[in-house]
């Protein structure tokens, strides 16, 4: 059956006054209008409603049955489309975002600081995880969404890119490589590294370019965490391929930074279920990390050269 919305609160105002008229002046509708609505809903429904004569309106027994159920319906129904416009103004609450450790260090505190200032009625949640466990969260339902590196083709998620973080190489100053002013993927050809393990979504990505452009590289050590790739490039045990958002903004002070040409860069993206939006107070936050990572330093301009002085033992 198709009966509307419309249809039943008609039914129900001429059920209540006995007159069309009345009942659609209480509606909003023309006497011709109401009729018709009523005639509607009975061919829908397959019975006669009413019993209609130019001197009364009647209920028939059907319309009786109907009529004594319709003020229950009603009301929970318009209840609850009312909770959910409610919905699309709510300005408190708590949304719980899962991101990525680089990203969590160096673009989520801003965000969330940002959200503090302008919305301070909204809690922040942040889960520091791994990017397979971040994106675990997000198919679980378990965040409102997540901030991730670019993930592998998913059917199931919706993401959209808020920034592209280019990649960089992180040596030890007397390297033979730290006089050029930028480096070629293909130079690393040889080279040791200290990689970021495949629990990073930067893995894949640093591999396949390693790869596309001939540089066939021992990785000496893999490890979980950008502070610990860089102690060991400062002890020699090779050098490292790092996202330039992993490299402190003040620099590395006993390392040198160089930009990788051509350049390659990662999409940092937000993501979410594809079949299940967020919540309006969820795309509040959403909106948010995107307007401050735009205005962010790291948006507008790639690494620079760095050079540094190795330390003094």
């Amino acid at each position: 059956m198709n009966v509307t919305l419309r249809q039943l609160r008609v039914f129900r105002a001429v059920a209540a006054g006995r007159n069309f008229s009345r009942a659609g002046d209480q509606v909003g509708l023309t006497q011709p209008a109401v009729s018709r609505s009523i005639s509607e809903l009975e061919a829908q429904l397959g019975l006669k409603l009413l019993d209609r004569t130019t001197r009364e309106v009647a209920l028939t027994e059907a319309g009786q049955s109907l009529a004594a159920r319709l003020d229950r319906v009603l009301d929970e129904l318009e209840q609850a489309l009312a909770d959910t416009h409610d919905m699309a103004s709510a300005r408190r609450g708590k949304v719980r975002v899962a991101s990525s450790p680089t990203l969590s260090a160096n673009l989520m505190p801003g965000c969330i600081a940002e959200c503090a200032r302008r919305h301070p009625e909204i809690e922040f949640v942040l889960l520091d995880r791994i990017q397979k466990d971040v994106l675990d969260s997000v198919r679980a339902g378990e965040v409102d969404f997540g901030v991730v590196v670019e993930p592998p083709a998913a059917d199931d998620l919706y993401g959209e890119t808020i920034l592209e973080d280019p990649f960089c190489l992180i040596l030890h100053p007397s390297h033979r490589l730290a006089t050029r002013s930028s480096v070629r993927w293909s130079a690393l050809d040889g080279e040791s590294l200290v990689l970021l393990d495949h629990a990073s979504g930067s893995r894949r990505l640093i591999d396949d370019a390693l790869a596309g452009h001939g540089a066939h590289c021992e990785v000496r050590q893999q490890v979980g965490h950008a502070t610990t790739a860089f102690r060991m490039v400062e002890a020699g045990i090779g050098i490292s391929v790092m996202p330039a958002l992993a490299v402190p903004p003040a620099g590395l002070q006993a390392l040198a930074v160089r930009p990788l040409v051509p350049r390659m860069q990662r999409a940092i993206m937000l993501v979410h279920r594809r079949n299940r939006a967020p919540s309006p107070l969820a795309q509040r936050v959403w909106r948010l990390v995107r307007e401050t990572v735009a205005l962010s330093p790291s948006s507008r301009s790639p690494p620079h050269p760095v050079r540094s002085t190795p330390r003094t033992k």
